[in-house]
């Protein structure tokens, strides 16, 4: 479309990204608006932006996840001005961003135009993602189970160990988040599961956690509910995690009180791109 430039982003654009990002109503802390977590996309992903007229309109960012042939490009952010909608510049930036993934993948939300624009580009819709939020003190801690806290290298390692995928700058960079931290959930001194936390404030809960492929689904689901159990923080704080809705643990949450009113669906050049039944999933970062 005339007048319309997609190029890749510097951190002078990140005023003009949060305008954006301000502009469609998402006022997350781990967002656009968050100059820590632009600069961890641009240093470990994709961030491009598009202009019309010469102004920022629009921005888009893709993170890769694993290596070689199963590396997936994960579209973390595509964001247009309400009032530049319709031009052409989610099309541009995500023909910029996806330009050589053969593995593609996204939570899209259920804006009109999202699941048009990513089927076009081979995504199918599998599941929702439910964003749950309740009270932990309602989940029992259960003998046995043991939460502990530990360095995003540790976590990091159990991760690349049963997925092969190297996660560890995004959990360096979730653990430096207000109150975040690292931690293995074990059942009798054997890990479950690893994962980063927020143990306090408005996003206390789970931003990510990778399951053993070891785990059952009642030790998959059990890892979930512990680590929740176990965030301390003050008491009856709600907390919040984001699961696939196929996840042992959703149907327990549920059933513990806890609710949601969002959710995104996961959209994938191939479902098996995230297991349902274990994955435990970053929104942004999956």
């Amino acid at each position: 479309m005339a007048g319309l430039l997609v190029r890749s982003a510097t951190s002078a654009d990140f005023a003009a990204i949060a305008a954006v990002t301000v502009a469609t109503g998402q006022h997350d802390e781990w967002a656009g608006t968050n100059p820590a977590y632009l600069g961890h996309m641009l240093e470990h992903g994709r961030v491009v932006v598009a202009e019309l007229g010469g102004q920022v309109a629009a921005f888009g960012a893709a993170r890769r996840i694993g290596a070689g042939d199963a590396t997936v490009s994960m579209l973390c952010d595509l964001f247009v001005d309400p009032a530049a909608q319709g031009r052409g510049c989610g099309r541009a930036m995500l023909a910029e961003l996806w330009a050589d993934a053969q593995h593609r993948m996204t939570f899209s939300s259920l804006h009109a135009n999202a699941m048009p624009l990513y089927t076009s580009f081979g995504l199918d819709a599998w599941w929702p993602l439910l964003y749950l939020h309740g009270d932990t003190a309602a989940l029992p801690i259960t003998k046995g189970w043991a939460v502990k806290p530990v360095t995003a290298e540790s976590v990091a390692r159990r991760e690349l160990d049963w997925t092969s995928a190297n996660r560890l700058a995004d959990h360096e960079a979730w653990a430096t988040r207000p109150a975040g931290e690292c931690v293995l959930v074990s059942r009798d001194f054997e890990v479950v599961g690893a994962a980063t936390v927020i143990t306090s404030g408005p996003d206390r809960g789970m931003v990510h956690l990778a399951t053993s492929p070891a785990a059952d689904d009642g030790a998959a689901a059990a890892a979930v509910l512990q680590a929740l159990a176990q965030l301390g923080g003050p008491e009856h704080e709600i907390g919040h995690v984001c699961l696939p809705a196929p996840h042992p643990a959703v149907r327990a949450l549920l059933a513990a009180g806890w609710r949601f009113e969002e959710f995104d669906l996961f959209m994938a050049t191939d479902p098996a791109l995230l297991d349902a039944r274990r994955a435990v999933p970053s929104p942004e970062l999956a």
